[in-house]
């Protein structure tokens, strides 16, 4: 699960919505968003909005201390496998459609903005190779172990990224 909240120093309502995730034990990255200008934008871009707080939680976006979509959000990650939050193809098949000097595995094609694989580091072009300790062929690979997933399950992921293997920490 991934669950970020841009905010600003002095709004009242970013405070009540921060505070109300750590009362319900919800992991959450912050974003000020009054001195990160990509932050900021991002925001824009996720939202339409220019005001705060925005949260994303899963994708998912909330403009304000939207309290019964936040909780209506919550309620659904604890009820279905989190998402890595990235477009994946098999490896093998973009390699032979492309002419590129791939590994197998899942190719990256997007990440989604505050998704878990965002925040681990993931980026379009990575060949995710490793997951939860488990080798990854494919992309159904990736798939068969996200469904075992939980939420708030840590987990390691090695991806190649121009020839060298890189290993990220993902939390959903």
């Amino acid at each position: 699960m991934s669950v970020a909240v841009y905010t600003t120093p002095t709004c009242g309502f970013c405070h009540q919505v921060k505070a109300y995730l750590q009362q319900r034990g919800v992991p959450f990255t912050e974003y000020d968003v009054s001195r990160d200008p990509q932050a900021a934008a991002e925001m824009v871009r996720l939202s339409g909005q220019r005001g705060v707080p925005v949260v994303t939680i899963d994708g998912q976006v909330v403009v304000g201390f939207n309290r019964p979509l936040i909780d209506q959000l919550l309620a659904q990650r604890t009820t279905q496998p989190p998402k890595l939050g990235a477009a994946i193809a098999d490896a093998s098949r973009i390699a032979a459609r492309k002419g590129l000097p791939l590994p197998d595995g899942a190719y990256v094609g997007r990440v989604d903005p505050g998704s878990a694989a965002a925040l681990a580091g993931l980026q379009p072009g990575d060949v995710i190779v490793q997951l939860a300790g488990q080798a990854v062929r494919t992309d159904q690979d990736v798939d068969r172990i996200m469904a075992n997933a939980r939420p708030g399950q840590t987990v390691d992921l090695l991806a190649w990224r121009n020839g060298q293997t890189i290993r990220m920490t993902v939390r959903f």
